[in-house]
């Protein structure tokens, strides 16, 4: 109710400004709403602060192109957009800044495991004692799950109904993927010297 409320609110058309200051203002409309958001923010909450059929996409286009040469981007992730400082002042942040506890601060085997999970979920701990040839340890199943990289998903239909675990959009957001489907594929990780040939 609240949300409709401000929708009424918010003067979507802008008819009373030229096209290009209307352009304009969806453009810095779209800015501060991805600069107050901590998640990726979808096309349909996008749409709801522009005009009757403005293409959001277009809109973000032109922001992109508006930052270029800033310290920060708009990138595409999870199925929404948000913005990101950009790689190369990572040195600089970790220098002037206190983000430690931004720091995944997973080892390389926590990454294996994950990668497990993202590719072949819903997974329960036996799928991945098959995978690595070991128990994994609920330790690290729970460090994931803290850092809400991993969810937990259906039963599995094995004997005791055990839980899976599936990736989270967080998981998404760490890695700068827009969904699943951005995984690199097999040959991918052979060329990248991460997976052997075989």
């Amino acid at each position: 109710m609240a949300r409709d409320h401000h929708d009424n609110d918010l003067d979507r058309e802008l008819e009373e400004l030229p096209q290009d200051l209307r352009w304009r203002e969806w453009m810095r409309r779209i800015e501060a709403v991805l600069f107050a958001s901590a998640s990726p923010v979808p096309r349909e909450d996008l749409a709801r602060i522009v005009g009757q059929g403005v293409s959001v996409e277009l809109l973000i286009e032109d922001l992109v192109a508006d930052l270029e040469g800033r310290s920060f981007e708009v990138v595409k992730v999870s199925g929404g957009w948000m913005m990101r400082t950009r790689p190369a002042y990572a040195p600089a942040i970790k220098a002037a800044a206190d983000v430690g506890d931004q720091d995944l601060g997973l080892r390389e085997y926590d990454v294996a495991v994950l990668a497990a999970i993202a590719y072949h979920q819903p997974i329960d701990r036996d799928g991945l004692k098959d995978i690595f040839g070991k128990e994994i340890s609920r330790d690290l199943i729970g460090r994931l799950h803290a850092q809400d990289l991993i969810g937990t998903g259906p039963r599995s239909p094995r004997r005791g109904a055990p839980y899976t675990y599936v990736t989270t959009e967080n998981f998404l957001v760490a890695f700068d993927l827009e969904s699943l489907q951005d995984l690199p594929d097999r040959e991918q990780l052979v060329d990248a010297g991460m997976v052997a040939r075989g």
